[in-house]
């Protein structure tokens, strides 16, 4: 599905069903260097199960059009926008790393517009090591290297997520080689991560949140490890925790467990 969005042609994967905005809405938002295909089974399965599915590629990032948020708050910005262009008037969001700080301000922007807030593979402050910034942005297959030795736990062997034959880590690697090809005009790599490392409105946004949140957390992950999540869940404190057996790249390792915790989560 094609909107236009802040007057750029942005791209949403709707989970193979037509989009139909008096049906309640799920939102989807990747991390840095990912596309919507990151959530290719919970998108599908919600679509599939009656509900509207928006899993978007954020400004900048593969389908979508526009410059990439050099912000969180710019990215929320875009994330209402949005749901503007689509005509919903309430929706969910679930956002993973990245994506989840972007969900995390955009219901702190818009308290009555979201109706659950799901953050997957989260922490604040979102601290993104110095050799990392430096070498997303001079040496970005080095970091890719890196990012995915990090993301990956040794819990889930293969095939994990898609069937005989899958490479977690081979796989997550070609994506974020594509993603970082799909622009050459900026690199969304270094872009995205400095954006999380700037964030500092996270306890701020938190407390005024209005609608059920939940952490969804990988028990083995070295990127948000579960303890950083601790200064959000100060300021949640109805909030539910779900930890699961993964790392940071949740929705691959932990594919199942990630989908029933949202199941539940949004039931």
């Amino acid at each position: 599905m094609e909107l236009q969005v802040n007057g750029h042609r942005a791209y949403a994967y709707t989970g193979g069903k037509p989009f139909d905005a008096a049906r309640p809405t799920v939102v989807f938002i990747h991390g840095v260097l990912n596309d919507h295909s990151v959530w290719i089974l919970q998108s599908r399965w919600f679509a599939h199960h009656g509900w509207n599915v928006l899993a978007v590629d954020l400004p900048g990032h593969c389908r979508s059009e526009g410059a990439p948020p050099a912000s969180v708050e710019a990215a929320a910005d875009f994330v209402l926008a949005l749901l503007d262009a689509a005509g919903v008037g309430r929706a969910a969001l679930v956002g993973h790393s990245f994506g989840s700080l972007i969900a995390l301000e955009a219901a702190a922007r818009a308290p009555d517009r979201i109706t659950h807030l799901a953050l997957v593979g989260t922490a604040y402050p979102m601290v993104v090591s110095p050799a990392l910034l430096e070498s997303s942005l001079n040496a970005p297959q080095k970091a890719i290297d890196m990012v995915n030795v990090f993301s990956h736990s040794m819990l889930a062997p293969p095939p994990s997520s898609l069937g005989p034959g899958t490479w977690l880590m081979g796989g997550s690697r070609a994506l974020m080689r594509r993603v970082l090809a799909s622009n050459t005009a900026v690199n969304v790599f270094h872009t995205g991560f400095k954006a999380c490392n700037d964030y500092a409105g996270g306890e701020a946004a938190m407390e005024k949140v209005r609608c059920p949140v939940l952490f969804l957390l990988g028990g083995a992950d070295q990127m948000t490890p579960p303890r950083a999540t601790k200064a959000l869940r100060d300021k949640a404190p109805g909030a539910r925790v779900v930890t699961v057996k993964a790392g940071h790249a949740l929705m691959s390792e932990a594919p199942d467990a990630v989908l029933f915790a949202l199941r539940d989560f949004l039931s």
